[in-house]
């Protein structure tokens, strides 16, 4: 039974977890029977366990045999004319006993745990020793040549997936696969597993279960090799046992039991506490025991290795470790140069943002001083006319299309106001991009991980945003180029209002000079009259006159709307340009992940020459020189530069010019032929013909 599970420790893998024991705590052969003389009757193993035992070895004996008569009939087992290995044929011949020492240890424990219920009388509680027993045992017969997945974490083997498959096969087992599912506690399929079994047991459908997954082997064949224990009819046998079984009540509290990270180490101290009272078969339990001690030994042997390939695992990861914070802190200190170069186009925003404001403060106040001069003009202009429409009716007319037209006037002044808060609203939309742009920029801090290339795209996109900002420069320009146009133009509109005010004045003083004549002089009315004829054709005229100015100032205000539809297609290039800037976001956002994909493969790579330089310093015991320590070649003392690259020789592990290492020559070291120096080539070549004569 030891030497069984001696055999079946290192075919479960690497995963299985066993309990280590230290060898100085393993009695010694004569100190064991020493013990077992001095023992009294009461203490010393029954007879009933110790004649199980027996039998039990026995039938191990017994079937080792028979299944070394049937693979040696069938053709596993090496006859001398066969071309099998003999690996092969003991690999095979451990998988058998593997599987009998599976089967009969299933037996016993199925035995006394239904023993030891029906003597107690009651259900069964997960604290049970016999019953968790059972269970470790029976996790350790479905992990039996269970194949190893290998996923992105690692290799994974956990015997949760065959179990998956009930599911779908039967029904009735979907309340387990829910109830395992909402379960919080457990994180591993080792202990999804474990809860399944729990729940079958306590249902009493474990064995139907297991019988319904047996019936259908080429779903198991997914996981399982094709001489695990679940593939044969060891696996059948075990069904059949589990039937019995269904005999037992068993009460199992899932919750707050930590199955992801128990033990499976199956104890013997069960199924060896009772001692036998003749004293002839003292000898054959401390036999058992002795075979106990060679495969607890052997299993801390086992295990000793693994903590070894455990610790070079971890000094690897170590060294990864060390490597990731340098590249971390070099991109620590990339970050910084970025924060810097964001504050710069902070400050360069706010200039112009700044002078942006300082623009329409100006063109406000300008306005305003406009409408203040329009509105003691339109008053001196109403005081006249309503003095000439109270001497003339006719003027009554003219005076109702002027008021028309001037409010057409208001109107446009109205919709130039309207215009105005438009553009007060695009500079705030104009301020509200700027922190768009500024959240951007701070999101463009958290980028990990940057390489070499980083700097030149970085500039690239600075010379395109000086660029694009020098544009907006002389946008800016043109705008107040415009907008000193439109003040010439407004001057000139008050020029000719001046002119008509003056012209007013004269009107007045006239008009009171001939009142003051018509008082004298009421008998010379008739020669005055044809005066006034010709004064009112005069007015006539000058009101043309003042219509034509009209018709000019309309023509510019239309020149406003054609500016303001300039001012549209320039926010439409922003905006363009806006979308551009992100479109190159994206594009750099995509080259910093090429980069850092080849920063990775830079990484291995690094190991890799690290893994040959080692290996060439223990063969050959030569220093492998870094790129950094060489300038010149070492034989030509020729300077290293863009042209002229760098090569190691791979036999002293010196640096020179692609000239003086041109030859290659197949070294112990290396499969193939590689690079070597004219110096080393010659060596080679006398060692060559030297070894040859």
């Amino acid at each position: 039974m030891a030497a069984g599970e001696r055999r079946a420790a290192p075919a479960a893998g690497k995963e299985e977890d066993f309990e280590i024991i230290d060898k100085k705590q393993l009695p010694d052969e004569a100190e064991l029977r020493n013990e077992e003389k001095a023992k009294p009757e009461e203490t010393r193993w029954s007879a009933p366990i110790l004649s199980l035992a027996r039998k039990a070895s026995e039938n191990l004996a017994l079937s080792y045999g028979s299944a070394l008569k049937s693979a040696s009939l069938v053709g596993l087992v090496s006859k001398p004319g066969s071309s099998d290995s003999p690996a092969k044929t003991s690999t095979r011949c451990h998988t058998m006993e593997e599987r009998a020492n599976l089967m009969n240890m299933m037996k016993l424990s199925i035995k006394i745990l239904i023993q030891s219920a029906l003597s107690l009388g009651r259900t069964l509680d997960s604290d049970f020793p016999p019953l968790q027993q059972f269970f470790v045992v029976l996790e350790h017969c479905l992990k039996h040549g269970l194949k190893v997945k290998k996923t992105f974490i690692g290799q994974n083997k956990s015997f949760f997936g065959p179990l998956e498959l009930v599911e779908k096969l039967c029904p009735e087992a979907s309340d387990i696969a829910t109830s395992v599912k909402n379960l919080p506690e457990l994180k591993t399929a080792v202990g999804r597993g474990r809860a399944w079994l729990y729940l079958a047991l306590m249902q009493k459908k474990l064995a139907d279960y297991l019988k319904v997954l047996l019936d259908h082997k080429h779903l198991l064949s997914e996981f399982y090799e094709p001489d695990a224990l679940m593939m044969e009819e060891e696996g059948a046998v075990i069904v059949g046992l589990l039937v019995g079984l269904n005999v037992i009540d068993a009460n199992l509290c899932l919750k707050g039991e930590d199955l992801d990270s128990q033990v499976g180490v199956i104890d013997f101290s069960l199924y060896l506490k009772e001692t036998q009272d003749s004293d002839g078969k003292q000898d054959g339990g401390i036999t058992a025991v002795l075979d106990q001690k060679h495969y607890v030994e052997e299993l801390n042997r086992h295990l000793s290795c693994t903590v070894a390939d455990l610790q070079n695992k971890i000094d690897c990861l170590e060294k990864t470790n060390s490597k990731l914070q340098e590249e971390l802190a070099a991109a620590t200190d990339r970050i910084g140069s970025l924060q810097e170069e964001q504050q710069q186009l902070k400050q360069q925003n706010e200039l112009i943002r700044e002078r942006s404001e300082k623009s329409v403060e100006v063109t406000k106040e300008d306005t305003k001083v406009e409408l203040d001069t329009y509105k003691q003009s339109r008053q001196g202009l109403d005081e006249m006319y309503s003095d000439v429409w109270k001497q003339l009716k006719e003027e009554k007319k003219i005076r109702l299309e002027l008021e028309k037209e001037l409010e057409l006037q208001i109107g446009m002044k109205t919709e130039m106001e309207i215009a105005m808060k438009l553009l007060e609203k695009d500079t705030h939309e104009k301020q509200d991009t700027l922190v768009a742009l500024r959240q951007q920029l701070e999101e463009v801090k958290a980028i990990n991980l940057q390489m070499f290339h980083k700097s030149q795209n970085a500039e690239c996109s600075l010379q395109q945003k000086t660029e694009a900002i020098s544009s907006f420069e002389g946008k800016t320009n043109e705008m107040m180029s415009s907008m000193k146009r439109m003040e010439e133009r407004l001057q000139q509109a008050e020029k000719a209002r001046q002119a008509a005010e003056e012209r007013c004045n004269k009107m007045k003083q006239e008009l009171a000079g001939r009142l003051d004549s018509c008082r004298q002089q009421m008998a010379q009315l008739d020669s005055k009259c044809s005066t006034l004829e010709k004064e009112l054709k005069s007015e006539k005229e000058q009101r043309q006159t003042l219509q034509k100015e009209l018709h000019q100032e309309k023509d510019a205000t239309i020149l406003l709307k054609t500016e303001l539809q300039q001012m549209e297609g320039l926010k439409k290039e922003l905006r363009k340009l806006q979308d551009e800037k992100q479109q190159l976001k994206k594009v750099r956002e995509e080259q910093e992940q090429a980069l850092q994909e080849m920063g990775l493969h830079l990484s291995q790579s690094k190991l890799k020459m690290e893994d040959i330089k080692e290996v060439n310093k223990a063969l050959k015991g030569h220093t492998w020189l870094k790129d950094d320590e060489a300038t010149h070649c070492k034989q030509c003392k020729k300077e290293f530069s863009i042209s002229r690259r760098k090569h190691h020789c791979r036999n002293c592990g010196d640096i020179f010019c692609n000239t003086c290492s041109s030859n290659e020559l197949a070294l112990p070291s290396y499969p193939k032929p590689v690079r070597v120096c004219d110096n080393c080539h010659t060596l080679l070549l006398q060692q060559c013909s030297s070894n040859s004569s």
